[in-house]
């Protein structure tokens, strides 16, 4: 049976980059503080135990599905902006992309008695459509342990480049077994799935995944956290959740106020902050970064 490198915290970049690409996924210990992981449990309990089970075999009868949590959850927020989280990030997402955000926050809670997940790639979110890059980076959090017996996430290593129609075999699914307080990151491409829970413990884990800015994100992040509970927010997580522009004319819009009492063209922060009342699409930066992606391409 293959098995999935734990590093610590602190390993340089490049070594989680190395492995990373290598295996599609990798194991970091105790990245989250105890008070942290106190605090998250506290904050989402109530909300993971009204949560009903799904209502399909992909979703699981015994699994439950709990989202909205930047807005539920200030604790979440702060593993939203985790630092190795977001230097992973930027080595994964940003050569395809000016900017990335946030994709979707999910506690799963697998019950005792759930069978496994079906094994999937996550950016069949978008179809089998996408081509030649890596469109998203996920994380899940160990909110509990993670063992065998009580649904470990299966990942299959190496697996980031194979076929869409592979068919994952036993002898090639390793299981990310983990303390409470690590972190499972691995790639959209990389096939896995939940684990099954043979116990009469709940596994719970925090599902946080980030995308590049110019795709559709999969939590509807401006309905989980309207414009009302975005104002609360720290700017730098508002653009990290999509109030900002995906990149140069990717997200602007125009309030629907009557002559002369708004502006015409403006990014989403507007709603949040005010500000120029100009017509703009998006930075002088950001149009530059487009012809700069348009010059490399072609020198390809």
């Amino acid at each position: 049976m293959p098995s999935l490198e734990t590093v610590a915290p602190d390993t340089p970049i490049e070594k989680l980059i190395e492995v990373f690409e290598r295996d599609g996924a990798l194991i970091v210990g105790d990245a989250m503080a105890p008070d942290l992981l106190d605090r998250v449990l506290a904050e989402l309990t109530p909300y993971i135990e009204a949560t009903a089970p799904g209502r399909d075999g992909f979703t699981g009868y015994r699994t439950t599905r709990t989202g909205a949590l930047v807005a539920r959850s200030p604790a979440c927020r702060t593993l939203v902006m985790d630092p190795l989280v977001r230097s992973m990030c930027d080595a994964v997402l940003l050569p395809n992309c000016e900017r990335y955000q946030l994709h979707l926050t999910q506690v799963i809670r697998i019950m005792g008695g759930q069978g496994a997940q079906p094994i999937h790639r996550d950016r069949w979110a978008w179809g089998a459509r996408l081509r030649g890059l890596e469109p998203q980076l996920n994380t899940i959090w160990a909110l509990s342990p993670f063992t065998f017996e009580n649904g470990a996430t299966q990942v299959v290593p190496g697996s980031t480049d194979w076929p869409d129609k592979h068919v994952a075999t036993a002898d090639e699914i390793a299981y990310a077994e983990m303390d409470a307080g690590s972190v499972l990151i691995y790639s959209g491409s990389v096939f896995h799935g939940g684990g099954a829970n043979v116990t009469d413990e709940d596994r719970i884990g925090l599902n946080i995944t980030y995308a590049l800015g110019w795709l559709r994100q999969e939590e509807n992040q401006y309905l989980a956290c309207p414009p009302e509970i975005a104002k609360t927010l720290e700017p730098e997580l508002q653009a990290m959740i999509g109030y900002q522009m995906g990149q140069y004319a990717l997200g602007y819009f125009t309030p629907p106020l009557p002559p002369g009492e708004g502006p015409e063209i403006v990014g989403p922060e507007w709603l949040l902050r005010g500000g120029d009342d100009g017509s703009v699409f998006g930075s002088y930066a950001s149009i530059e970064a487009v012809r700069a992606g348009i010059d490399a391409a072609s020198a390809d």
